[in-house]
């Protein structure tokens, strides 16, 4: 028996929540989360039902995304500037409220906002949503060869920012898929 939707609303509806919580902010979050599972309900019977889910759902989550790529760039410019963070991380602990951590983070944000939005997706997708190569592909309907290349020149970008604006990489961005992360 293949698997229903109220499976995979209950396994998928946090993570995606979650990452698009970090992404935009917990009103649009909460939007978007439910807009995407709308869709999905609509369209459940277009799913294959040997493929996952999860990138099915990610990549109807990046098509709402799409049109909200303004805003997030702002946002990320915003916090950049003021180093106030409008989606902080849920659990955060003391360590990550030091100034040096403040900082980092405004340099990351300001590093997101410069990259294109075709790279900024893969490589939020692949840091934030822990998705691997193929289901990013899947969920952009990219190929898997697209997919290589933009996450890698968005971690050179990445690098080369950080790396000018002085600060230490953030791992989970910038390694590639064969370093440990």
């Amino acid at each position: 028996m293949g698997r229903s939707f109220d499976q995979v609303f209950e396994s998928e509806y946090r993570p995606l929540r979650g990452y698009l919580y970090r992404r935009l902010g917990s009103s649009q979050a909460d939007e978007l989360a439910a807009e995407t599972f709308a869709i999905a309900y609509r369209r459940w019977d277009d799913l294959d039902p040997s493929r996952p889910a999860r990138p099915w759902l990610y990549g109807i989550a990046a098509n709402l995304l799409r049109h909200q790529w303004r805003k997030e760039r702002r946002m990320l410019r915003a916090y950049a500037r003021s180093g106030k963070d409008q989606t902080p991380a849920q659990g955060e602990d003391a360590s990550v409220e030091r100034a040096d951590a403040e900082a980092q983070k405004r340099s990351l944000a300001a590093a997101l906002a410069e990259l294109r939005t075709g790279e900024r997706e893969v490589l939020l997708l692949h840091a934030w949503a822990d998705m691997n190569d193929a289901e990013i592909a899947e969920a952009l309907s990219l190929p898997i060869g697209t997919v290589k290349s933009r996450l890698h020149r968005a971690r050179k970008r990445m690098r080369n920012r950080l790396a000018h604006s002085g600060q230490v990489e953030v791992k989970a961005l910038t390694t590639t898929s064969e370093e440990p992360r």
